[in-house]
């Protein structure tokens, strides 16, 4: 498990005394932030790992993810715009490595998913299923992968997807069936048979 403790760099300024108060208005004193941090991050890097299939690009994006969330300067009316936003950042961040390197991130299972030997017959076949479900979404185009997990792994609402992935709330419902039937079509191809 990982360590989600600040560094030097992580810690926050106060804002200066001469500045006016209404432009800080938008920032977190560091125990807010340090508490912010504390109940995102863990769901920010799983999130990040999992569509990028690569933990250590997961770390560098989490970073980058609080760097430019602490740098937008923007109110935020609560906790859950907070966290959309910066999913909303997190995925942009993915969306740039995916154009900036030509590559095409792939969800990977958890380790302990992929790396356990199965003597049991009901593990072994929820195993096949985990990795047939890997494979089927690793063939997604990146925005189903990114819609299929936010709202099933992650747990989030239409509205919170939308704000998440810059898309209309009202177009959700139609892009998870979409997304859905696609991965359905993709594990039928997988399936013994």
């Amino acid at each position: 498990m990982r360590d989600w403790t600040f560094t030097d760099v992580e810690r926050l300024a106060p804002p200066s005394a001469a500045a006016p108060a209404d432009d800080y208005a938008f920032q977190m004193d560091e125990e807010t932030f340090r508490a912010f941090y504390e109940r995102t991050a863990r769901s920010v890097w799983v999130y990040l790992s999992r569509i990028t299939g690569d933990a250590q690009a997961a770390d560098d994006l989490l970073q980058e993810t609080y760097y430019r969330f602490l740098r937008a300067e923007r109110a935020y009316s609560s906790d859950a715009h907070r966290k959309n936003y910066l999913f909303r950042i997190a995925t942009n961040l993915v969306r740039d490595a995916r154009r900036r390197h030509h590559m095409n991130y792939v969800p990977v299972p958890a380790e302990d998913e992929a790396g356990a030997l199965q003597t049991d017959g009901d593990a072994a076949e929820r195993s096949v299923r985990r990795t047939d479900l890997a494979r089927a979404m690793a063939q997604l185009k990146p925005r189903e992968r990114d819609l299929l997990w936010l709202a099933y792994a992650h747990g989030s609402s239409h509205q919170e997807i939308a704000e998440s992935l810059g898309l209309k709330t009202a177009s959700i419902k139609l892009l998870l069936f979409r997304a859905r039937r696609h991965l359905a079509t993709l594990l039928r191809g997988s399936g013994p048979g």
